[in-house]
């Protein structure tokens, strides 16, 4: 989830929680369709979101892609651990000659 574009699909569908089409999200989260998808199959591979495809009266199938109950706990847990990690840099350069004892959990 730690890459820029995952952190964006991530953020977008947690802020929607019936979920995107695909257009959509692509728009959101200003990728082409190959980076998208590419970004889609790794998250589905992890069981992170799910893609439901539904026809539309003869036209190309809408792809709605949502978080699993487990992917949005995951992020979840993914910015605690985020928020935590800042904090402890904030309070590094806040606090001039130490030494940044940095001990992240596992992101």
């Amino acid at each position: 989830m730690h890459e820029p574009n995952r952190l964006a699909i991530m953020s977008a569908l947690a802020a929607a929680v019936e979920g995107l089409s695909f257009g959509e999200l692509k728009e959101v989260c200003n990728l082409t369709d190959g980076n998208l998808n590419r970004h889609l199959k790794a998250l589905e591979d992890d069981e992170i979101i799910a893609q439901r495809k539904e026809s539309t009266d003869g036209k190309r199938p809408r792809t709605t892609i949502t978080l699993t109950p487990a992917g949005r706990k995951r992020f979840v847990k993914y910015l605690a651990t985020l928020e935590e990690v800042l904090a402890q840099a904030a309070a590094s350069v806040n606090a001039p000659n130490t030494t940044p004892a940095l001990r992240p959990s596992r992101i």
